[in-house]
């Protein structure tokens, strides 16, 4: 059974009013919908559904077994399917059975593009030092394959706030901002200031020692005096990227 989500249902019932489609079958997709028993998984087949995008696959800590079992159920899958926090090896291990996965190395991110989505413009990705981008890029492509059109905008931290400054004219025509920040995470803070969009914060654990793997910068967002900033956990580029992704979709 593929994913249902609102298009799939909505059509279904509509061959069921044009009688192609009998209840019993309409029925039969809606219990199947909820998951999918993989053994050890139970896929949320039902994702999409409630919350317009498929689950996303973690992959640390998942066996050889596990993956290719879910990845096997994706087969036939025609959404956008996201594997996240993926090594090389597990790209490969995807990729054997399905092989129009694509690897994003940076964002560490193994993506199936199968939706056609319409493209959402007015989502920013700001960091602080370069260091900061493979956390970027997760939040990136993260938002990119829920249909966002991404501009990213790298090292501009406060340390040479002149860098910034020479984009405020893309910062202040942005939908949504993901800023994301080690060392004292300062950023966020300062791209609040400036604009009247939503800020995601993200602090990361780059840093020296008293950065604390991340905690500084953590504190540091969450008692930022700019409004309008909210804050995701240490490194969860992820999840900022899906939260900008929501806001940018709904805001069109």
């Amino acid at each position: 059974m593929r994913h249902m989500d609102e298009q799939k249902l909505a059509a279904l019932i509509r061959q069921v009013k044009e009688g192609t489609v009998d209840e019993a079958e309409l029925v039969r997709a809606i219990q199947a919908a909820p998951f999918k028993d993989l053994g050890e998984v139970r896929l949320d087949t039902h994702r999409a559904l409630r919350k317009g995008f498929s689950e996303i696959v973690y992959c640390p800590g998942k066996s050889d077994e596990q993956l290719t079992a879910i990845a096997e159920a994706f087969v036939d899958e025609e959404a956008n399917i996201l594997f996240s926090r993926a090594t090389r090896a597990q790209y490969d291990l995807v990729a054997r059975v399905l092989p129009d996965a694509r690897f994003h190395e940076k964002a560490r991110i193994v993506a199936l593009g199968r939706a056609v989505m319409p493209s959402c413009p007015g989502l920013t990705v700001v960091t602080a030092g370069s260091s900061d981008v493979p956390v970027a890029e997760e939040a990136a492509v993260t938002a990119e394959y829920m249909g966002c059109a991404v501009e990213r905008l790298y090292d501009v931290g406060v340390a040479g706030l002149h860098r910034l400054l020479a984009h405020v004219d893309i910062l202040q025509s942005s939908r949504a901002i993901v800023a994301v920040a080690g060392m004292e995470g300062a950023l966020p803070s300062v791209v609040g200031g400036l604009v009247s969009c939503p800020v995601v914060a993200v602090p990361t654990s780059t840093g020296y020692g008293a950065n604390l793997g991340g905690l500084a910068p953590l504190l540091t967002m969450l008692n930022s005096c700019a409004t309008g900033v909210s804050v995701v956990n240490v490194d969860n580029g992820l999840g900022a990227g899906y939260f900008a992704a929501l806001i940018v979709r709904q805001s069109r």
